[in-house]
């Protein structure tokens, strides 16, 4: 956890409120040591830039869900759509 908070500049204590806020959950190590993904900490870096500019945790963590499922529903669109043999929305990226 300490690593994981030195890389993204903030303190472990930021990440446990993540946690708490169920914005992200790391795995275990056999040691009982927190280990987080690369989109965990993605995830965590986000959440970060928002708190940084004045957004409260609670929020920040909510902005954060709804930004990714706004993401994964416009990938499967574009995936749907590209099956179908539609063109893709402006949009898209």
């Amino acid at each position: 956890m300490g690593r994981a908070a030195e890389m993204l500049g903030t303190t472990p204590a930021f990440l446990r409120a993540l946690g708490e806020h169920r914005l992200i959950t790391p795995l275990r190590s056999d040691g009982g040591h927190r280990r987080y993904s690369r989109y965990q900490l993605r995830i965590a870096a986000r959440a970060r830039e928002l708190v940084d500019q004045g957004t409260a945790i609670e929020a920040a963590c909510r902005i954060v869900i709804l930004e990714d499922q706004l993401e994964e529903a416009q990938r499967i669109n574009e995936q749907l759509r590209a099956e179908r043999g539609q063109p893709q929305s402006k949009t898209s990226a």
